[in-house]
């Protein structure tokens, strides 16, 4: 079957559909929305904490959340994606309450503001502790009742077409590679099903789900930059892999790993060791408000230390009923597994969390591939750099859906469709081993990268991975290419992609920097301790 869509959005998190409820009410056009699984599933949902913005003017301004947005980057964060979403933050948390988003308020109507690591004001908005959740559930609701939206759900996308699939040879030098859709799964058929789109928008979220223990749903296998990386789109900063330093540590729980939000330290929470003990003031002045990439490191080196596998978060001096006010989903969880947070203190470890790098967007959301554009979690605008700052992300994915969706606007008078794009030739079936292998393979891209490419490596670690990588690469590929695509054989797929690009791009960084930590490298500071 062939579809014709003139906007194709991949990907149903706050930046796919903040895409689609701009475009649809500009009424330019049909719009779709591809989803792997369903519409509530996807990352944003996940993000407890909230999202930050210049609000209280009285003592916030922009120029400081520019700064605190650098310092944690590392001084690798573009300044021009810094001042665009800093500056476009007000008028994002605007879009999102008039869409139907809540945040939580004080008596007096203004915004009950928190405060996270690295941030030198309290400017991050939430919703209790469920402020993706909230911001996911008003958006679905904004996109569900819109008459120009078809949302796809359990659909899932294959490849993006160019002119590759026209039977032209296309490599990274090639000039002027342009996007003409994507090929895709339909769940009732199984068979992959053509979509043609004048514009097409990669909103497919992170890439936790390759490693062994994440903070992502399972979904976040990185589809979205796989598939641009093998159209030959730019791919950056993908070793500056974020670990969240505080997931609930239950070894029953790997995918995922329940988020202890950032804004519990905010609050006054202090990390300690199981007997009690504080540590980070051995690590920065900043103790527990510290950057997470200073943060993860930390707690990880404690953790080899002492052999432990994992410290502990104290929030026990607190008002009780506060705390389980401002926090009642964490209260309610540790709860389910026999923790009292207002008397005991809570066991947490690092797991992976957000990918910083990601599809090279500009100030439009435009890919290097023509009518290609990436927002959220698999773009990488510039913002983040070698770290993100809390909070930053659901800002980024508004405030950039807004910058693709006027760009699109504007363009796609000039777009058109491409027609004569050939079916893709299903063939073959998976046999009940080959099933067997893609799971236990997936469970080995998970070890390989949270043994030799986690939250400290060295360059014997990433050529191990390397070559191990290497050779799930061979197999997979040889694999893809015999038999009928299935859901399971795509997500290893790109999963491997993925890995290979976060090993190779650290290989090629000779320096420890941001979230980037090779102990052959060693920082400026550290060197001369030695």
């Amino acid at each position: 079957m062939v579809y014709h869509y003139d906007f194709l959005i991949i990907g149903g998190g706050v930046a796919g559909m903040s895409f689609a409820l701009k475009v649809a009410n500009a009424h330019k056009g049909s719009v779709a929305i591809i989803c792997k699984t369903t519409l509530d599933e996807a990352n944003t949902a996940k993000a407890q904490g909230g999202i930050a913005s210049v609000t209280n003017l009285a003592v916030d301004d922009f120029d400081k959340h520019i700064h605190d947005t650098m310092v944690a980057g590392d001084w690798l964060s573009d300044p021009k994606a810094v001042e665009h979403v800093v500056r476009n933050a007000p008028d994002a948390i605007r879009d999102l309450v008039k869409w139907g988003v809540n945040f939580d308020k004080k008596t007096d109507g203004s915004f009950d503001l928190h405060r996270e690591g690295g941030h030198s004001e309290f400017r991050i908005l939430h919703h209790q502790d469920d402020t993706g959740f909230e911001i996911q559930r008003g958006l679905m609701a904004a996109v569900r009742s819109h008459p120009d939206i078809t949302v796809l759900e359990n659909h899932f996308a294959v490849e993006i077409i160019t002119q590759h699939h026209l039977g032209q040879e296309v490599t990274r030098r090639t000039p002027d590679i342009e996007c003409f859709g994507a090929y895709v799964i339909n769940p009732d058929t199984q068979r992959v099903d053509t979509y043609l789109s004048r514009v097409t928008l990669m909103a497919t979220g992170g890439t936790g789900a390759v490693y062994a223990t994440t903070s992502n749903p399972v979904i976040a296998t990185g589809d979205g930059i796989a598939m641009a990386y093998r159209a030959k789109a730019t791919v950056k900063d993908m070793e500056f892999v974020q670990f969240h330093p505080t997931v609930l540590f239950n070894p029953a729980e790997t995918h995922p790993a329940f988020l202890i939000t950032e804004a519990m330290r905010g609050y006054g929470a202090i990390l300690k060791l199981p007997e009690g003990t504080e540590f980070m003031q051995k690590y920065d002045p900043r103790l527990s408000l510290a950057p997470r990439d200073i943060v993860a490191r930390a707690i990880d080196r404690e953790m080899k230390i002492h052999g432990l596998d994992h410290v502990c978060l104290d929030v026990t001096m607190k008002d009780p009923d506060e705390t389980r006010r401002h926090f009642p989903h964490i209260y309610e969880k540790c709860l389910s597994i026999g923790i009292d947070i207002t008397k005991q203190m809570i066991p947490v470890c690092p797991s992976a969390h957000y990918m910083c790098g990601g599809i090279k967007a500009n100030l439009h959301g435009e890919s290097s591939i023509h009518k290609l554009y990436a927002v959220g979690e698999c773009s990488c605008t510039g913002l983040h750099g070698g770290n993100r700052l809390a909070s930053n992300s659901l800002v980024e994915a508004v405030v950039y859906a807004k910058s693709a969706a006027e760009h699109a606007i504007a363009s796609i008078d000039n777009y058109h469709f491409q027609e004569n794009i050939p079916e893709w030739n299903d063939f073959g079936t998976l046999t009940n081993e080959e099933k067997v292998l893609i799971t236990q393979d997936e469970r080995e891209v998970g070890q390989v990268m949270s043994t030799y490419v986690g939250i400290v490596r060295s360059n014997l670690r990433l050529k191990r991975a390397w070559k191990r990588l290497d050779m799930l690469y061979e197999e997979t590929e040889d694999l893809f290419r015999r038999v009928k695509p299935t859901r399971d054989i795509c997500e290893l797929r790109n999963m491997i992609n993925v890995g290979y690009l976060i090993t190779r791009q650290a290989i090629e960084r000779h320096e420890s920097r941001g979230l980037h930590y090779n102990v052959d490298y060693p920082r400026e500071a550290e060197a001369q301790t030695k």
